[in-house]
């Protein structure tokens, strides 16, 4: 028990072990997979992006035509062949993982034929303008190659399909935001509740290799650029904490309300919306296009350039305009398509940020701008941590880091008693869908959108 390791003896039983390393070559291959799988989606969601937002300029009043009407063919579609698929991809992740879901069931909320679904009926909804973010369908995405990995190992592997999918899913964060240790934490905090020593290796070497393809597409830059922020002193404390109390109520109500909304709420709208879901998304796309065209524009998409724009110092999110760009998300999600919450809800942060500070001091704008981001995707997700890293890793906010960290924490707190964990609940309730479903058939269940499409 207490011998020293004889290094000799382990190199050989090492040497000796052929199909182990090739288990390992497999998965090596695999997470370099996932990572170009998000890559892929990254480029095709910002090219599709970039010609929604080119024909919006040139015919503005034709997306009340094509918005709706390619919001009903996204959930169409989705119902009919790809149910697994709808909504963000956290929770469906969360929901594979959840111990009570049989082993045979996880390919109804993650597999490789819902990964590329997840990629072109996300691409899909960058082209419609609905307010829908790519970093929460990574996890989902990567999440899925990697757990197609499993039936290429050997019976006798003591990789599981369990620190697959945690695996699949960090890599598809830290792909998405070019930020590792987002990973780790988002890997602890969000997935598997702790890091156990078996698969640590796994998740650490996924982040690696999906972050080195990310990198050498993208550029080993920070993900909004870098901010200058003054010297933090007293003076910041009270709009710091008003930016912090405003996100975590925001973030809390938002919160609450996609539960409400997702899990089947009550009264008329969402009785209408579980008999008539094709026609509850083509007027829920609708209102997303009034918005855009109140806005000009700015509430399309996922919001990253509003955010950039207000870190140098232009009001892209006026205060009115972030209330609406709180309902366009809000609606997106409604409708049952697939697509994140992650940037929107960055964006949203940032609007209050901005708001605090164009009513307190200006030149504390930077800083508002990064702690309004944590608290409120923080309150959102009640993952403080990985909410509070990611941001610190895509401003490459390092001087901020106690502000952030305790704005993330304060939001979430103030998030807890307004609404239950978003991810959780809406993961609850898709594993009691997906066991009260029947015998499992290649992805019938529908997570959070309604099962029955309307002609």
């Amino acid at each position: 028990m207490n011998r020293e390791p004889d290094f000799l003896e382990h190199l050989r039983a090492e040497l000796r072990g052929g199909r182990v390393w090739l288990d390992r070559a497999i998965v090596l291959g695999y997470a370099i997979a996932a990572g170009l799988f998000v890559v892929g989606f990254t480029f095709a969601s910002d090219w599709v992006f970039g010609a929604f937002h080119r024909f919006y300029r040139a015919w503005p009043w034709a997306v009340l035509l094509t918005t709706p009407l390619i919001t009903a063919g996204i959930v169409w579609a989705t119902l009919r062949f790809f149910p697994g698929a709808s909504g963000s991809g956290i929770p469906q992740v969360k929901a594979a993982l959840h111990p009570a879901l049989p082993e045979e069931r996880r390919s109804m909320f993650a597999s490789l034929r819902l990964t590329v679904a997840k990629i072109g009926l996300g691409v899909a909804g960058f082209a419609a303008g609905l307010s829908i973010g790519r970093e929460g369908p990574s996890v989902q995405v990567a999440a899925g190659v990697m757990q197609h990995a499993r039936r290429w190992l050997s019976p006798a592997t003591t990789i599981d399909g369990r620190a697959l999918l945690v695996a699949g899913g960090a890599a598809g964060i830290a792909a998405a935001f070019n930020a590792p240790l987002a990973g780790v934490v988002f890997a602890i905090e969000e997935l598997s509740g702790r890091l156990e020593a078996r698969s640590s290796g796994l998740i650490i070497t996924a982040i690696v290799l999906a972050g080195l393809v990310a990198v050498s597409a993208f550029g080993n830059v920070s993900y909004f650029g870098v901010i200058h922020v003054p010297r933090l002193g007293w003076d910041a404390l009270g709009p710091g904490l008003l930016v912090t109390l405003l996100s975590g109520a925001a973030g809390g109500l938002f919160a609450r309300l996609l539960i409400a909304s997702l899990t089947g709420a009550p009264g008329r709208l969402g009785r209408w919306r579980a008999r008539f879901p094709v026609r509850f998304a083509a007027v829920g796309g609708l209102a997303v296009a009034v918005i855009g065209l109140v806005t000009g524009g700015v509430t399309f998409g996922a919001g990253s350039e509003a955010v950039k724009a207000m870190l140098q110092g232009h009001d892209e999110l006026t205060p009115l305009y972030t209330v609406l760009k709180f309902v366009a998300t809000w609606l997106t999600a409604w409708c049952g398509v697939p697509g994140g919450i992650f940037a929107p809800s960055l964006s949203i942060g940032a609007g209050i940020g901005d708001a605090v500070a164009g009513l307190t001091s200006g030149e504390l704008g930077p800083a508002l701008i990064a702690m309004g981001m944590a608290g409120f995707l923080a309150a959102v997700t009640q993952a403080p941590l990985t909410a509070f890293i990611i941001v610190m890793e895509m401003v490459d906010g390092h001087a901020m880091v106690l502000s952030l960290m305790a704005a993330a924490m304060l939001a979430s707190l103030v998030s807890r008693m307004i609404s239950r964990p978003l991810y959780d609940t809406l993961a609850e309730h898709m594993v009691g869908r997906a066991m009260a479903s029947g015998p499992p058939q290649a992805d019938r269940v529908a997570g959070s959108a309604p099962q029955r499409p309307d002609a």
